[in-house]
């Protein structure tokens, strides 16, 4: 049975585990190497029965944990060839680790395919992910400011999706914390995805034949799990999408106590 296991999502650290009880794989690993693995024990995984890792992009909330964890494994570690020169750049993985661009080597093993495309976000080329785990086709996507062609045909008909809902609109728009400039980089097409934006999302991908979905990177400061989840589920309910018969929606934790959602 395919778990999706949201280690930590939020606007400070995100990672994700798919796979099974001791086998799997991670996409990002903006954790520290202790949380890791103490999140890993929680479903009976070790570092070890990790077969690779799935970078989106090299922002720190999604790449914290990857020095630490590449000095401590040999695990392979797959992104854009832009993200990689990123990485490299900043100097702060060991010379040694196995880094491969996903676009030309591809991942293939016993159990997973893993296929990038491309998203919009402020970063020189980051990515989101389409999981084939034995038949099963799970789909990662977050930071992104807007829904894009490429988005669309990579996630419709994925059973399952882990989709960005950031912010609030008034929430972010009523911010004291934030500078205007700060918002705008938010709200741009190369930022985050507003609640409303991915509740219109979650009625296509519905529609494809989604009916799993997982919320994650939301903001700390301008969005709740409470708010992210009435949204789209009073916008799916005008469409006629009943929420528990036509899908399900969760809500990724800050940071995991060893919930999972089982495929």
């Amino acid at each position: 049975m395919a778990r999706i296991y949201p280690i930590c999502s939020s606007s400070t650290a995100n990672c994700t585990f798919i796979g099974t009880k001791g086998h799997g794989i991670l996409i990002d690993d903006g954790c520290s190497f202790r949380s890791l693995k103490n999140s890993l024990e929680l479903i009976d995984t070790d570092i070890s029965q990790i077969e690779a890792i799935f970078i989106t992009h090299e922002h720190i909330d999604h790449v914290k944990g990857l020095a630490t964890l590449s000095k401590n494994t040999k695990i392979p570690i797959f992104s854009s060839a832009g993200t990689i020169a990123a990485l490299k750049s900043a100097g702060s993985l060991t010379e040694d680790i196995r880094l491969f661009d996903i676009f030309s080597e591809g991942y293939k093993s016993a159990e997973f395919e893993v296929t990038a495309f491309h998203t919009p976000h402020d970063t020189p080329e980051s990515v989101g992910y389409v999981v084939n785990y034995n038949d099963t086709r799970i789909g990662i996507c977050t930071d992104v400011g807007k829904v894009t062609e490429e988005m669309e045909n990579a996630l419709l008909g994925c059973s399952a999706v882990l989709l960005e809902s950031n912010y609030d609109i008034d929430m972010l728009r009523r911010n004291p914390n934030y500078s205007a400039a700060l918002k705008r980089r938010i709200a741009s097409d190369t930022g985050h995805l507003s609640n409303n934006a991915a509740a219109e999302f979650a009625e296509k991908l519905i529609n494809s034949g989604t009916t799993r979905l997982i919320y994650g990177h939301l903001s700390r400061e301008n969005n709740t799990p409470n708010t992210a989840f009435s949204c789209t589920c009073a916008y799916l309910q005008q469409k006629g999408i009943r929420h528990g018969s036509d899908y399900t929606l969760d809500i990724a934790p800050i940071t995991t106590e060893g919930q999972y959602i089982a495929l």
